[in-house]
């Protein structure tokens, strides 16, 4: 486990509270493992899922020529759901393969950022595709010169939905949502009427 890991790690207990996370860990070809953890459920049955992994490098521009290895964008993932989704649903592989993209596909992760799996982000889910955002979690401050690690909320999004963020974008989809009264932490939610 590196520096950054584990102080990501130290910053999501103190910053989520509660007791210690389960964890599962995810190895892709080439990579270090990339770890979910899963806090709670709380007292109003909320269950955080966050991985800690995908922020031991900077994630750096692919059209860079050269990418400087202490500076560049960091992230973390977060994903919170009403009650989880079980323990066999597969939702940590989902999130562990959002968390390898930076590595794998030089995506950067950022707010309002649309990335579509093709598959479910759990058994039986109705997502297929994620939208991020800032979350309440504080930025993890890292020493000098790496840029500080940033946490981001992952919103899961039916097909319908990932299509009307590509057309209107994220503000129009988040309107909706709210017009329609959709809770997007519930697990079993439907798509918002477009």
């Amino acid at each position: 486990m590196t520096d950054v890991d584990t102080a990501v790690r130290t910053h999501l207990r103190e910053q989520l509270g509660g007791d210690e996370p389960s964890t599962a860990s995810v190895t892709f070809l080439g990579l270090a493992p990339i770890d979910v953890l899963r806090f709670g459920p709380d007292a109003a049955d909320l269950v955080r899922y966050a991985t800690v992994g995908c922020s031991r490098h900077p994630m750096s521009d692919p059209n860079e020529m050269v990418a400087d290895p202490n500076r560049g964008p960091r992230a973390e993932l977060l994903l919170n759901l009403n009650g989880g989704t079980g323990v066999a649903s597969g939702v940590h592989k989902a999130l562990a393969i959002l968390a390898a993209a930076p590595a794998v596909e030089g995506v950067v992760l950022v707010a309002d950022a649309l990335i579509d799996l093709g598959e479910p982000l759990w058994s039986n889910a109705p997502f297929t595709a994620v939208l991020l955002e800032a979350s309440d979690v504080d930025d993890l401050a890292l020493p000098p010169p790496a840029d500080p690690v940033q946490f981001l909320s992952v919103v899961p999004l039916t097909g319908t939905e990932a299509a009307w963020v590509r057309l209107r974008g994220a503000p129009a989809l988040r309107d909706a949502w709210r017009e329609a009264g959709i809770d997007v932490r519930d697990p079993g939610r439907g798509a918002a009427s477009l």
